[in-house]
Parts: C-alpha cells; structure tokens; sequence
C-alpha cells in the first residue's frame, strides 16, 4: 500500500514551487489533496498534473489573508472529504528591503501571509488532526536562521512560526499529532528567473551548496514532506529539517 494512502491533505500555496512538488510527491503516495493558492490558473495548471496521480485531489482559490475565512475553508475540507490527515503551511509572501527601509507595511505582508495563516490554519486543523493522528508541516528558512541581508521581514515571519512550531509540538504530543518543520533550498520558478536574470550571482550561491545544486521541489522537497505526513515520523516532532544540499548544518 502507498505510504500516504487515502490521507486528506491540505498545501497552501499549492499551485507552484515547492507546495507543488510536495502535492505531486504525495499524491504519488496515495494522497488527496486539497490545493490552497490565490492564483486559479496556476492553481488548475497544477491540480490537472496531480489528478493524473491522486483524482480525487481539488483546488481552492483563496486568499490566505482573509483570517477569520481560514477556519470556514478548513471545516469546507473536512465536510467534502470527512477527515484530514496532514497540514502543509508553504504559503509566504514577502519583500526584500534594507532593514532600515523595513515599513509597517513590508514587515505586515510578510505576517499576514505568512505567520498569521500558519497560526490560524494550526488552530483550526488541529481538532480534526487529533482524530486522525495526523501531522503539520511548517517552513523556516535560512534567511531567519542565519540573519539574509534584506530580509528583515521574512525572516522575522519564518522565525516566529518555528518559535510557534515548537510551542504547539509539545501541546499536541499527547494528542498525537506532530509538527515538524522544513528549511528548503530549492530551484522554484522565481529560482529559475533569478538565475537568468543574475547567473554569476546564482552560480556564486549554488557554490556554496556543499551537494552543488539547488533542489528539486518533487523529487528532493516532496519526499521529505511524504515523510512527514508518513507513520514513518511518529516519534519525530518540533524539529527542523534543513533540506538544502547542506547549506545548513543544524545540531
């Protein structure tokens, strides 16, 4: 049997990059999912190529912004698939500034579509997950933990999740429900237009990747989110992964 077989799960910002990968990757395994993302091409784009492996999978359009919506799309989840297994909160919207030219504005895009959906998505999911023994996954990156010039807000915002991140894993242990955490490296859409853009900048940075190369959001990303939301990770929970060719090294 597949090792996510008939597991109800839900990946904001699932229509492109790494929510993409990891939808393919476990829809590979068995999964439905449910495609959270606010662009609705993009969104049917990627629903048709993981409905070739998962039918059952669906896409919703919407915008993580609308807080007080978050807890309704979740329970619109539960009533269609009677149950939910897995949490995926990939979703992050951000701009890159100076610290000192950091505006209530950059530091607030930053939160609202990355920390704010993450923490009301949790709190939502979380009754469902318990019934299912199910799992979350959260995303940190290494411009929070290593302090990546201009990226004050974004930074701040993968931080706080992984503070929270560890904050609800020891809550909802007796639960049996875990919350782990991914720092990526990988070669997305925006990663490919960059390297165009500035190759000598792009092959500076993939230098430094001790295994030499960017990941692949399916094949690199997705199986350690599959992993995740296996049984395989039962006795896994409050850690960061850094999935990054090594960038990072974390006790």
């Amino acid at each position: 049997m597949a090792r996510l077989q008939d597991k109800v799960v839900i990946i904001t910002g699932g229509a492109g990059g790494i929510g993409k990968g990891m939808a393919l990757a476990a829809a590979k395994e068995g999964a439905k999912i449910v495609l959270v993302d606010l662009n609705p091409e993009a969104g049917a784009a990627a629903l048709k190529e993981v409905q070739e492996l998962s039918p059952e999978s669906s896409f919703i359009k919407f915008d993580l912004t609308e807080h007080d919506k978050l807890k309704g799309m979740v329970e619109d989840v539960v009533a269609k698939y009677g149950r939910l297994d897995g949490l995926i909160n990939n979703a992050h919207v951000s701009r890159q500034v100076p610290y000192m030219e950091t505006t209530d504005d950059v530091m607030a895009l930053s939160f609202n579509t990355g920390f704010y959906p993450t923490h009301y998505l949790m709190q939502a999911s979380i009754p469902h997950l318990e019934k299912t023994k199910g799992s979350i996954i959260n995303f940190a990156s290494a411009a929070g933990i290593k302090g990546h010039a201009t990226q004050g807000s974004y930074a701040a915002a993968k931080e706080a999740i992984r503070g929270l991140s560890r904050v609800v894993a020891n809550e909802v242990a007796p639960l049996g429900i875990n919350v782990n955490i991914i720092a990526p490296v990988a070669k997305t859409e925006g990663v490919a237009k960059w390297a165009e853009a500035q190759p000598e900048y792009y092959e500076r940075v993939r230098a430094g990747i001790p295994l030499g190369r960017f990941g692949d959001p399916a094949t690199d990303i997705g199986p350690v989110a599959v992993f995740l939301l296996s049984d395989d990770s039962n006795y896994m929970t409050g850690q960061t992964l850094s999935v990054d060719g090594g960038s990072l090294m974390l006790y």
